[in-house]
């Protein structure tokens, strides 16, 4: 879209006007598979998280979106629309000649106004690290999160697509000169959320900006490799713990902790799995996928671990579309048990990619990759998500804290939806495309 299209679009769509401040400042912080029973259950030991549930407003569990995957839930975050209208469909997006590695990194591909052009507009400031699909993004001081295909040292494409000069800084006043490890996530380090927080923390302590967002990733890394319950998922929440509990110290060594409100949550929840369906290899058999590098194929699923999609190279093919689901209905009913399909239907009912005809819907347990060339099963392990949003153990969490909250409220069940809108109501702005709802017993303001 033009930049001068989108600014006629966003100023008649959005309207902004103040409608009373619940706080001057809003931090919004994500914990990347981030679940309830972190701070419901005591023997996990997240003292920060436990202090601030009983000292403001939590949810017994959020809903996410469908797939439910780190970079469609983060812009729903900042945007509280799903994927369907923000346009983040899934982490990468869906190369019909194979995956290269790359994923939706740049600001440019949300198709929906987000928290930040509403600041823009209403003069207010930002700052954000490690935020996913920023590169690009209308924030002030923006540390993004994005990769070297095939490197895992980031350090160098961050700080091109950052705010200029504002890697230099942070290492010169915040974290120290960052060698690789320090700023990615090999191995079970736990030092990125740590220099995360270390630059969120000196962000706030020098510019105080209005509205800060940080993504704390090791947690997710953690149950990736070892499942909901492993030794270091235990480590990594500590860690995330303790990396807020700076964030809030340096509010008040900033001289803003009562201006204030600090929300807590996450993209997803996290499932143990044992076993990996290849829906690929069924195609090839039947002859829709020959050769993708050759762009030769029909028919094709693009995997989110806990869900598949459908995608056909023709969108109208209803031939290759039937096959499909014939290919479905012929399995041993031993195989479909194990994942429901869902219809184009429910696919735009759920707000998923628009350009996808059908999905698979695994049970627990279940997950799904692209090969073709591969088994139809083969062995897992630990965790994974991207299922279907509808089960507890994929659920996210929430917290709420601080200047504009009621203390001791609880929600039993929100949607992923709404927390944009409350950032936004909190800041005093409008965000009309939000689709969540604002609960108004759990701010102050009117």
């Amino acid at each position: 879209m033009k930049p001068f299209i989108f600014t006629v679009l966003f100023a008649a769509s959005f309207c902004l006007h103040a409608l009373g401040q619940g706080a001057k400042h809003v931090v919004l912080i994500t914990i990347d598979g981030f679940r309830p029973d972190f701070y419901l259950d005591p023997s996990w030991g997240a003292v920060t998280l436990q202090q601030m549930m009983a000292g403001g407003v939590h949810a017994k569990g959020v809903n996410g979106v469908f797939p439910t995957v780190t970079f469609p839930s983060h812009t729903t975050l900042v945007t509280g629309v799903k994927p369907a209208k923000h346009g983040i469909y899934y982490n990468d997006p869906f190369e019909p000649q194979g995956a290269t590695g790359k994923w939706y990194w740049e600001y440019s591909a949300i198709k929906s106004p987000t928290i930040w052009d509403a600041l823009r507009q209403a003069n207010l400031t930002s700052a954000s690290v490690l935020w996913p699909v920023t590169a690009g993004a209308p924030i002030d001081y923006n540390i993004p999160d994005i990769w070297p295909i095939g490197n895992s040292d980031r350090r160098e494409i961050t700080a091109k697509n950052g705010t200029p000069g504002l890697w230099a800084e942070l290492e010169q006043n915040a974290t120290g000169k960052l060698e690789a490890h320090d700023f990615n996530l090999d191995k079970d380090y736990l030092s990125m959320d740590d220099n995360v927080a270390r630059m969120a923390g000196y962000l706030l302590r020098k510019y105080k900006p209005n509205f800060t967002t940080v993504h704390l990733a090791a947690v997710d890394h953690a149950e990736h490799a070892q499942g909901r319950h492993g030794e270091n998922v235990r480590k990594a929440v500590a860690g995330a713990d303790h990396a807020i509990r700076f964030i809030l110290e340096s509010l008040e060594k900033a001289g803003i902790k009562d201006q204030t409100a600090v929300i807590v949550t996450g993209d997803h929840g996290f499932v143990d799995r044992h076993t990996n369906i290849n829906p690929n290899v069924w195609l090839a058999k039947a002859g829709l996928i020959k050769d993708l590098k050759k762009d030769d194929w029909k028919a094709q699923f693009k995997s989110a671990s806990g869900s598949t999609f459908l995608h056909l190279k023709d969108k109208n093919d209803k031939k290759t579309l039937q096959q499909v689901l014939q290919i479905l209905a012929a399995l041993p009913q031993s195989q479909q048990k194990l994942f429901r399909v869902l219809s184009r239907q429910e696919l735009l009912q759920a707000g998923a990619d628009p350009n996808a005809v059908l999905a698979l819907a695994p049970v627990p347990g279940i997950s799904f990759g692209n090969s073709y060339t591969s088994q139809a099963f083969t062995s897992s392990q630990g965790g994974t998500h991207g299922y279907f949003p509808d089960f507890p153990d994929i659920q996210t969490g929430f917290i709420g804290y601080g200047a504009g909250f009621k203390k001791g409220q609880v929600i039993a069940e929100m949607e992923l939806v709404d927390i944009a809108p409350l950032a936004a109501k909190l800041l005093g702005l409008q965000l009309p495309a939000a689709e969540g709802m604002l609960y108004p017993g759990i701010i102050t303001l009117k």
